[in-house]
């Protein structure tokens, strides 16, 4: 087994200490950075998203897999450009304002994270206008609603309508997930997709940005 697909596995298995110790080695061989991030490390979360979606991986086990990537993108990241990244653009993430919870949001921005994503995780109960402003701050073209509680998903529907507001809603893309949501709801409130789950709103961002 050659260390690419050695890293692939560890990242696989969320065995982290390993994956860091062989991520430090490897660079230390001269290893091509964007061919670690690439051949090795992403290649183990390709290996994660098929088996979560089929139910053979739980959320305890996605989650190891993305702080075991996590902590060899920690090494290789610095020795590289942004520009060199193949998804480096920006996502802006929140739970909606009075909610909350952020379990499943957390998720969410570490599997975006161990895509190549940069996300500026605005936290928990985020009002419409920290939306706006996080996403002029950043320029972000993709904004992610978060809503746990069915008192709070209408805040998804407001906050849509804060981005027409300031003439934004055109330029970005909305993704909408939690417990509550739905394909319908999200048609009814103007979203552009609707993440059932991480892996769902990792595809649809990556789909989006390309």
């Amino acid at each position: 087994m050659s260390d690419f697909d050695q890293l692939a596995d560890y990242v696989f298995k969320g065995n982290a200490a390993a994956v860091k110790d062989l991520t430090q080695k490897m660079v230390d061989a001269g290893n091509n950075p964007m061919e670690i991030i690439s051949n090795g490390l992403l290649l183990g979360m390709d290996i994660v998203t098929p088996k979560f979606k089929a139910g053979e991986m739980y959320v305890p086990e996605v989650m190891m897999a993305a702080k075991a990537l996590n902590e060899g993108m920690t090494i290789v990241k610095p020795l590289i450009a942004d520009a060199d990244i193949a998804v480096s653009k920006t996502i802006i993430i929140g739970t909606v304002s009075g909610d909350l919870h952020d379990i499943g949001k957390n998720l969410v921005v570490m599997i975006l994270e161990s895509g190549g994503f940069n996300v500026v995780d605005l936290g928990v109960d985020v009002s419409p206008e920290k939306f706006v402003a996080a996403i002029k701050e950043h320029n972000a073209k993709i904004v992610g609603l978060s809503a746990l509680l069915t008192t709070t998903m209408m805040n998804m529907k407001l906050t849509i309508e804060a981005l027409k507001e300031a003439g934004l809603r055109d330029d970005v893309k909305v993704l909408v997930g939690g417990a509550p949501v739905s394909q319908s709801f999200a048609d009814d409130i103007g979203a552009d997709g609707y993440c059932a789950d991480a892996m769902a709103a990792k595809e649809m961002a990556t789909a989006y940005l390309n």
